[in-house]
């Protein structure tokens, strides 16, 4: 009786990554599912937006008084700059477009449940590919800044503590892309359920309150969490200490 219930719950939730066109590439069996429309969709609205922006402040006449648009632009420059700029110090220069894109990118995605996309920060293979380059990203800086010095680190303050070190380098990656994972998919779940179980009179108004948690606190929250620990892994490994 309970298998029963439970596969009744189950089968009213939509919250899984669905198979949208199935295709075959040298011989094997390919799907294109939820997540790669929504990374597409986001990107595509990004890059719409960016062009947008390109050609509005182009236009712009310095004299000028700034617009709106204008004014928000130049806001959230200034925020991303703050960030960098306080978090890595003279470090922080060369790091400002890639904190900029990766924070951009990341709160479109986390808050895209808001639009009835699946949010593609929701499938580990979305975020573990994020962990991955910033782990390259840090190791690339910390070998150009510290040279053999880098490699060396791992046997500090003693030798024995080497495989210690290691598996701390080694947790970077799998920390970063499972922390971001993890909540963004709790969210996914709780807003499945609440749209599978309750009346759908009741699905207009109650689920409101439940989105601003889930997807525009926890995913603004995840997003600039993911890009301050970069930041901080990446000063931390560029520092001549």
């Amino acid at each position: 009786m309970t298998g029963q219930l439970s596969g009744m719950i189950l089968a009213e939730v939509d919250f899984y990554i669905k198979g949208l066109l199935k295709y075959e590439l040298f011989g094997h069996e390919l799907w294109i599912t939820t997540t790669h429309v929504g990374l597409f969709l986001i990107s595509l609205i990004l890059i719409i937006f960016m062009i947008i922006c390109h050609r509005k402040l182009k236009k712009a006449n310095p004299m000028d008084r700034p617009g709106g648009l204008q004014n928000v632009l130049e806001l959230f420059v200034q925020a991303m700059d703050n960030m960098v700029e306080s978090t890595m110090g003279k470090n922080g220069k060369k790091f400002r477009n890639w904190i900029c894109t990766i924070f951009m990118f990341l709160l479109f995605a986390n808050i895209s449940g808001l639009f009835g996309l699946r949010p593609p920060t929701a499938d580990y293979g979305v975020t573990l590919p994020l962990g991955i380059i910033t782990f390259l990203i840090i190791h690339y800086n910390g070998i150009k800044a510290n040279k053999m010095q880098h490699f060396t680190n791992l046997f500090k303050p003693t030798p024995i503590l080497f495989p210690i070190n290691l598996i701390g380098e080694v947790a970077v990656p799998l920390s970063l892309s499972l922390r971001l994972f993890g909540n963004i998919m709790s969210g996914t779940i709780l807003m499945g359920l609440i749209y599978g179980l309750l009346p759908m009179a009741a699905t207009i108004g109650i689920p409101s309150v439940i989105h601003v948690y889930c997807d525009i606190f926890s995913g603004a929250i995840q997003t600039y969490v993911f890009c301050m620990l970069t930041m901080v892994y990446i000063n931390d490994k560029m520092s001549t200490d």
